[in-house]
């Protein structure tokens, strides 16, 4: 066990895909209008600059769907890379609010840090 967390806390990050993917689930729109208040994604969205830092939204639902200045029509995905480290805001239809937040953390740092970042990303993956 001790060597799995130190294994953790200094290997380097390398992970699949730097795309995070969040999908639009078909019917969306519909559980709205019937009243319905679906959460199918999260107030706030946590990138990781150098990891997993490019947003990937896919839209399964019938009806266009808006992220920020982007229209994205049923069955299309939109990439987003982020560049810095930054706090953005975006205005997001199928969000049950309207908006949407991305926060760009910095990799984690050698050590400690970067064993709490994997083990937030264990459990993420663990509930989600």
């Amino acid at each position: 066990m001790l060597t799995a967390a130190g294994w953790a806390a200094f290997a380097p990050i390398k992970l699949p895909s730097r795309d995070e993917l969040f999908e639009i689930p078909a019917g969306t729109y519909a559980r709205r209008m019937a009243g319905d208040k679906v959460e199918i994604l999260p107030a706030e969205i946590y990138l990781t600059h150098g990891a997993n830092d490019v947003l990937l939204l896919r839209n399964l639902d019938n009806v266009p769907q808006i992220f920020g200045p982007v229209l994205i029509m049923p069955g299309q995905s939109f990439r987003l890379p982020f560049e810095t480290v930054s706090v953005n805001d975006f205005a997001c239809t199928a969000h049950a609010s309207g908006q949407m937040r991305v926060v760009v953390d910095e990799m984690p740092a050698v050590g400690w840090p970067r064993l709490q970042w994997r083990a937030a990303r264990a459990w993420k993956k663990m509930h989600s």
